[in-house]
């Protein structure tokens, strides 16, 4: 289970730092980062780590958002500085896991974040 919070109001130019808990029984992260969905938008990919940890940023967070984790990967950051009302969306953390030989994705239920100017 992935449990997102850090999410809330915030003034353009601000800064946030949400963070992604991984819960349940140990297993192997194949892939894990976060996603956005603003109002009328697609979810779209805000950064994650690879299953190499080799890390991806959008295009529109270069710069500004970096995201991380901690020493036992049960939890993932993002580090959110310069905000701008376009960041405005709901966040969620995604992975994918690999338990048993099985992958199987998950999401976390999302943490709204207002940037407002």
């Amino acid at each position: 289970q992935l449990v997102e919070s850090g999410g809330g109001l915030v003034q353009a130019g601000g800064s946030l730092r949400l963070s992604c808990a991984i819960s349940g029984p140990a297993v192997t992260i194949n892939t894990i980062g976060w996603y956005r969905q603003a109002p009328g938008k697609e979810r779209e990919l805000v950064s994650s780590y690879n299953n190499v940890n080799d890390i991806e940023y959008a295009d529109s967070v270069k710069g500004r958002f970096t995201i991380s984790k901690d020493s036992a990967e049960r939890t993932v950051y993002l580090q959110m500085n310069s905000l701008k009302v376009a960041d405005t969306a709901v966040y969620y953390c995604k992975g994918d896991f690999i338990d048993r030989d099985i992958l199987f994705e998950r999401w976390g239920q999302g943490t709204q974040v207002t940037v407002s100017s």
